[in-house]
């Protein structure tokens, strides 16, 4: 992984892209990590991967500990500076940097956190807005896909249209829509901890969606809610396959989908 380094020489042709991991791809699903790498690789990016980035601090911001939000926020900021772009394979968490972060600091932090909001971009809005992947060279993808938004992708972020639009480029794929595609899926980070029975009511209601549509596939483009779902899925035994979308993306899923196992 490569270190930031702010005399870094760049490139006028590649764009200077850092991937923010993010918490739950790093410890619960790499190959998320690793598809978004390639995919902003084939998109003509140089991209780095900074060794000292840490969670972005979104756990304790939405339990109301702002205090120890700050630092964190802090180390973030100085992480990805020297950087063009900043993509993150998740609107939650894309949404804390680009949204949240000003709103915690006064002076030059406050400045220095507009810049980091002004150039980062959740992972399939960069793909589809400013770096754009070739044609693919493989054959469509025959599951049936549907898609679940995240809430805090679709409301503060705007990502909707452009996951829909790469499945159809990428893989031939006409996402089989939900039919209630807007409405939560009861993750809602501690959300789900704190009133288990409504979070679950609400993920079983998006598992009934999804079964109804027709789909085998559930793509998304945020780990805690396809954790989240996966792990309701398999305590009911519903038959579905749980995909982030960059793993869609990058080519024929190997490997078990979310929730089936160790990867």
């Amino acid at each position: 992984m490569d270190k930031p380094h702010p005399k870094r020489k760049r490139s006028r042709q590649r764009r200077d892209v850092a991937l923010m991991v993010t918490c739950l791809a790093d410890l619960m699903r790499p190959s998320v990590g690793f598809a978004a790498i390639r995919l902003l690789e084939r998109a003509g990016c140089r991209v780095s991967v900074p060794e000292q980035q840490t969670c972005c601090g979104q756990p304790a911001y939405n339990s109301g500990e702002i205090d120890a939000a700050v630092p964190v926020a802090r180390a973030v900021i100085e992480t990805f500076e020297p950087y063009d772009y900043v993509v993150v394979p998740s609107g939650s968490c894309a949404g804390m940097l680009s949204h949240h972060y000003p709103a915690l600091f006064e002076g030059e932090w406050h400045d220095r956190a507009l810049a980091l909001a002004a150039k980062t971009w959740e992972l399939t809005r960069f793909l589809t807005e400013v770096a754009r992947l070739p044609a693919p060279k493989r054959p469509p993808l025959e599951s049936a896909i549907t898609y679940h938004d995240s809430c805090a992708g679709l409301r503060e972020l705007g990502v909707q249209q452009q996951p829909r639009q790469l499945l159809q480029e990428q893989c031939g794929a006409q996402v089989q829509e939900l039919s209630q595609n807007t409405v939560c899926c009861g993750f809602g980070g501690t959300f789900c901890a704190r009133m288990p029975e409504i979070s679950g009511k609400m993920a079983d209601d998006k598992l009934d969606d999804a079964v109804a549509s027709g789909a085998t596939i559930i793509a998304g483009g945020d780990l805690g809610c396809l954790l989240h779902l996966a792990g309701r899925a398999r305590r009911r035994g519903v038959d579905l396959e749980f995909r982030h979308v960059a793993e869609l993306l990058v080519g024929e899923p190997r490997g078990p989908g979310i929730g089936d196992g160790r990867e």
